[in-house]
């Protein structure tokens, strides 16, 4: 099998950081988003992936390399979409590398917690038995997903699907489709039969329903886990809160920490970083070369490579490479805040501070 890891978004929701970093490449526990789709693709055994890149394709593929990263074996193809014109079109534009292999399509900025290795080992003896199987996801908001309906088989449990819509406006169903996907190269006959949808794109669902409605087989697979599509905000925050839940403290070689310095709970500190007279309560990470400084960090904050904090408290936040945050006189909560960022006290203070800040930003607070 093959993998295709779409990875071609603009991320307009995440702006204005995604101005200057694609939203694929934003660190969850200080690692890129699209790290967690490739580990997991390669854990299933697949070692041919294709990465869908579009407007910030020289950031992913300075970031990803040519997978020499992860193995000698691994073999990373990059396939530019020249336009974002749907998921369906984007397995059209990698026909060329996905010959008639069955495969896996992973959108980049997604984040689930359950293993996909068992889904694709079966998927890959028995796909004679079996055409495409998406995975689904009950949720609270279904007019702003591809939605799903369908039945049990009650011989042997199998959940088949019957109809798909695309962001529905009166959905029948509230399962959404997550944004991974097993195919065979039925699919091709698919995507060359649909035509765009109303917003201009071959959708995915349109692309899953001829293969419903021409009697091609698609089972359905309910996660038992969290899925997370990393789109906003929000989002954000929440995969690296639960990223972070799962991690064990590990303290690198090479690090300096105080004896005034208090580590509660799990946490991780990368080589380089230095932490005086402060207090850091998990799980949460901080990265390389960091400086901490009479500064606290909360629960479920990540803390990228050479950043400075002094005088300050962060919680449940991501605070990217290179900034200096010093001299705070309220905590930052629930925050992401960009690259070389520079947040500083100033002379008036306010009672509270929500921050989303892009790049390269100098802010003074009153």
């Amino acid at each position: 099998m093959k993998a295709l890891i779409l990875s071609g978004g603009k991320g307009t929701r995440l702006r204005p950081i995604t101005y200057t970093r694609a939203k694929q490449l934003l660190p969850l526990a200080n690692k890129p988003v699209l790290f967690y789709a490739i580990e997991s693709i390669l854990a299933a055994g697949i070692l041919d992936i294709g990465i869908i890149i579009g407007d910030t394709g020289q950031a992913i593929q300075s970031e990803i390399g040519d997978g020499s990263f992860w193995g000698s074996n691994v073999r990373i193809t990059y396939i530019l979409q020249k336009e974002p014109l749907g998921l369906a079109h984007a397995i059209q534009t990698a026909k060329s590398f996905l010959g008639n292999s069955a495969f896996i399509m992973y959108l980049g900025d997604n984040i689930i917690e359950e293993n996909i290795t068992p889904f694709v080992a079966a998927f890959e003896q028995n796909h004679d038995q079996c055409n495409c199987q998406i995975f689904l996801k009950p949720v609270s908001n279904p007019r702003e997903f591809g939605i799903a309906e369908v039945f049990e088989n009650s011989s042997d449990c199998t959940l088949y699907v019957k109809k798909l819509v695309e962001k529905p406006q009166h959905p029948d169903s509230n399962m959404a489709l997550v944004g991974i996907y097993l195919f065979d190269a039925s699919i091709f006959h698919a995507v060359d039969e649909i035509y765009p949808s109303q917003r201009g794109e071959l959708e995915i669902t349109d692309a899953i329903q001829w293969l419903i409605d021409h009697r091609y087989i698609v089972r359905a697979y309910k996660l038992q886990g969290y899925w997370i599509d990393t789109g906003k905000m929000e989002d954000i925050l929440e995969a690296n809160r639960l990223v972070l839940n799962k991690l064990q403290t590990n303290i690198s070689e090479n690090t300096y920490i105080d004896s005034k310095s208090q580590l509660q709970g799990n946490i991780v500190i990368q080589r380089g970083a230095e932490i005086r007279n402060s207090v850091i309560r998990g799980p949460a990470i901080i990265g390389e070369y960091a400086h901490l400084e009479n500064t606290y960090i909360g629960p479920f904050t990540s803390v990228y490579h050479n950043v400075v904090i002094c005088n300050s408290e962060i919680e449940h936040s991501i605070i990217l490479e290179h900034c200096s945050i010093y001299d705070l006189p309220f905590r930052i909560e629930n925050s992401l805040i960009g690259r070389n960022v520079k947040i500083h006290a100033s002379s008036i203070k306010p009672r509270a501070y929500k921050f989303m800040l892009g790049d390269h930003s100098d802010l003074g607070l009153l």
